[in-house]
Parts: structure tokens; sequence; C-alpha cells
């Protein structure tokens, strides 16, 4: 019996390890299918030829709305299903508090490197006449918004207007309160009903996403010849030098050094998670949104970088929303600038307060396109600051989102795989009870 028992656990090894390698093979093909449909894109993008850029911008909208259809109800399977199975054990606060201690440390260090590129780097003053012409491109609506405005939009006054909107926050407050009610529910036949049909309708949005993925190398030629196109057409042009440099600067430093060092400190490998999570990446990167992102970043988590289902599905839609790296070094950068530019005090201290308040507002900011740029806004709108800045930065703010996402989804990838490390074999797997 004791030999056959060997026997069967030395075959079943090395049949997990004969898919592991099978799985690897076909990832590393698959990575170097999206790095060509990357270049290929960006060369035909930039070639100029107009019916062919029209198909790619239709094929890229069609892309960003497909992900977009599956993000919102992806956010809310994810956070019901998860609250509604830990609901208050000590499960839950074991991964919440290991997502936002992860969260917390990873911010302040990201904006604390903005602090010091920007006091370091030291951007100039621009001219009166340049802030004045700027100030014709602020979107008027967003000036009179206060940050108050900003909290009081996550509190639904009905269930359906947040998901035809899109109102990432609005989504997670209703999720969490589904979820938890499901928790605390009595454990009843229509319980169980309702939780076998949230979970069959998870399962179907799962196999949904996993079609997008693998039609991904048709949206990532389509994103990137767009981008080349508008590139070489002079739509996104501009530069204020310095600031800049303080805001790109700050966000390399955060995505090749501090999270890599943070994977290491926790005995992890950050060339291995980031080529894992590389097809999310690359989604933020073109879509902007990290929300619009979260389908193929839990795939990739679950799929690629093998992370246990009940901590990617409770961590990952809240780090969508909470965890903003690349927000808050830009809410921190920003904010300094058009104050400096206002003329404003700055001394050290103030400095400091506004890096706690750059923290603060970046874990309220919803994961959206341009979501740090109408934060910062009202945020100055509050503080009384002229305006006109914004508008001038508005230009190049293209291409710092999309830096910014997929530094921020990067960012969500690391606190996951870091909290499921930690976690590893004291929190229950659900694919093992499938297995058995």
């Amino acid at each position: 019996m004791g030999e056959n028992n060997k026997s069967n656990v030395s075959v079943e090894e090395k049949a997990k390890e004969v898919m592991k390698k099978s799985n690897t093979g076909a990832n590393k093909k698959q990575f170097a299918l999206w790095v060509s449909a990357l270049i290929i894109g960006a060369v035909l993008g930039w070639m100029g030829i107009a019916p062919l850029n029209a198909f790619f911008t239709f094929v890229a909208t069609v892309f960003t709305r497909l992900f977009q259809f599956v993000a919102v109800p992806t956010i809310a399977l994810a956070v019901i299903t998860t609250l509604s199975k830990l609901g208050a054990k000590r499960d839950t606060k074991l991964i919440f508090a290991h997502a936002l201690t992860y969260t917390l440390l990873t911010t302040i260090a990201a904006a604390a490197i903005g602090l010091a590129l920007y006091i370091g780097i030291a951007p100039e003053t621009l001219p009166a006449e340049a802030i004045g012409a700027g100030a014709a491109s602020v979107p008027q609506n967003l000036e009179k918004i206060t940050y108050y405005d900003h909290f009081l939009k996550v509190i639904p006054n009905n269930i359906l207007q947040p998901f035809l909107s899109g109102n990432v926050l609005s989504i997670l407050f209703i999720a969490a309160a589904a979820g938890l009610a499901l928790a605390f529910m009595p454990k009843t036949e229509n319980r169980d009903v309702l939780m076998k049909g949230l979970e069959g309708l998870q399962e179907l949005l799962f196999t949904l996403i996993r079609a997008l993925i693998f039609a991904m190398p048709l949206g990532i030629l389509a994103f990137s010849a767009q981008l080349s196109a508008q590139i070489e057409a002079g739509v996104i042009v501009g530069s204020l030098g310095k600031y800049v440099a303080v805001v790109i600067g700050g966000n390399a430093i955060q995505f090749f050094i501090v999270l890599p060092i943070f994977l290491m400190l926790r005995g992890l490998k950050p060339v291995k998670i980031f080529h894992e999570m590389a097809p999310a990446l690359a989604v933020a990167l073109f879509t902007k949104s990290s929300a619009a992102t979260l389908p193929v970043t839990l795939a990739s988590a679950e799929d690629r970088m093998k992370v246990n289902p009940a901590v990617s599905r409770f961590v990952l839609p809240i780090c969508t929303t909470i965890n903003m790296n690349g927000c808050a070094a830009f809410i921190l950068v920003t904010s300094l600038y058009v104050m400096q530019n206002a003329g404003f005090p700055l001394p050290f201290g103030t400095m400091i307060a506004w890096l706690f308040i750059a923290v603060l507002a970046a874990i309220g900011n919803a994961g959206v396109p341009m979501g740090c740029y109408f934060l910062t806004l009202s945020l100055m709108s509050s503080m009384g600051a002229p305006l006109g800045l914004m508008g001038v930065i508005l230009p190049i703010y293209a291409i710092i989102d999309m830096i910014e996402t997929a530094e921020n989804v990067w960012s969500d990838s690391c606190v996951c795989a870091m909290t499921d490390h930690d976690l590893a074999g004291r929190i229950d797997d659900p694919r093992d009870h499938q297995q058995n």
C-alpha cells in the first residue's frame, strides 16, 4: 500500500510538472506574440495611411468597449462572491490587513519619490502668459466641483445608476454591502440558489474574459498603431520639461526599482511576476483605466500567476480603487507645481503635509481614464488656486495617464502576489474543492 501511494504521488507530481512546463511554454509564446503585435502596430501607425489608421481606431474602440462591458460586472461579482464566503471570518481580516498594509506602503513610497524628484529637479515657474492661455483648456464644469462632491458621488441613491454610469466607487460600495449581507444571511435554500446563480454568472464572465485575452494580439496591434499615429500627427505633443521629467521619472523609479524591491523582500521574483501579469499591463497601458483592465488582471493573476482566487478576487477589486501609486505621485507633484506657479509658499513642512493629502486623495480616486487629473483639478479648485496651468498640462496628460495606469495595475499585481505569498496555506483555495 505504501509503495502504491508513493507511486501515485510520483505520477501526480510528474503530471503537475509537465503541465507547468507546458503552461510556461505557452505563456512565453503568448508574450512574444504581444510584443510582436506592439512593434508591428507602432510601425503601421507611424506610416500614416489614413484608411488603415481609421480601421485601427475602430478596432481599438471595439476592444475598449468590450473591456468596459465586462469590467463593471467583474468588479461587482468578484467582491460579492468573495465577501459572501469570507464574511466576518478571520480570513477576511487577514487578507484585508495585508492588502491595506502593502497598499499604504507602496503608495506612500510613490508619493515620496515624486516629492524627492520635485525638490531635486526643481521645475521653474512658467510665464504668466502661458498659464493664462491654458485656462481656456480647463473643463469649465469641473472648476466648481469640490472635494466633498467627489466623495458624495460614492453614495448611490438608486441601485442601477452606478452600474449604468460605471461609477467604480459606488459599485464597490453596493457590492461590499451585498456580499456582507449574504455572509450574514441565514443559510436557507433561497440563499444557496442565489449564491449558485452568482457563481454561475462569474464563471460565464471569466469565460468571456479568456476569449478576450485570446484575441488580445489584435487589440494590442490596434492600440499601438493608434498611439503611434497620434504621435506622428502631432496630437500628443508638448512638454513642460522638468515637470514632465519629475512625473514620468517618479513613475519609472516606482515601476522598475521600488516595487521589485518590495517583491524581493518577500522572496518573490519580480521578472517572473512581470511576465505573468504582462497581459494586464498591456491592457492598462492602452485603455488608461485600471477598472477596465480588472478582468484581465484577475484572469492573469489566477491563470498565469496561480494566485488563490479567494485572495485575488478580494484584493484586486479593492486595489483597483485604493491602490493608486501613479495617481498619488501625480496629485502631489501637480498640486505643488500649480501652487508654486500661483505664488503659494511651499516650505518643506507644507510639502510633507501634501504628501499625505495626495496619498489619501489617491486612495479615494476612481480607476477611470483621467481620474487623477479631475481629482487634482477639484483639489486645486477648492484651494482657490488658478487653474490655467491644468489646461497647459492637459495636452500631455494622455501619455502621463497611460504610464500611471500601467504602474497602478503593476502595483495591484504586486500587492496581490505579496498577499497571496504571505497567506499561502492559511487561506482555503476554492480550486482544491473543485478538484476533489
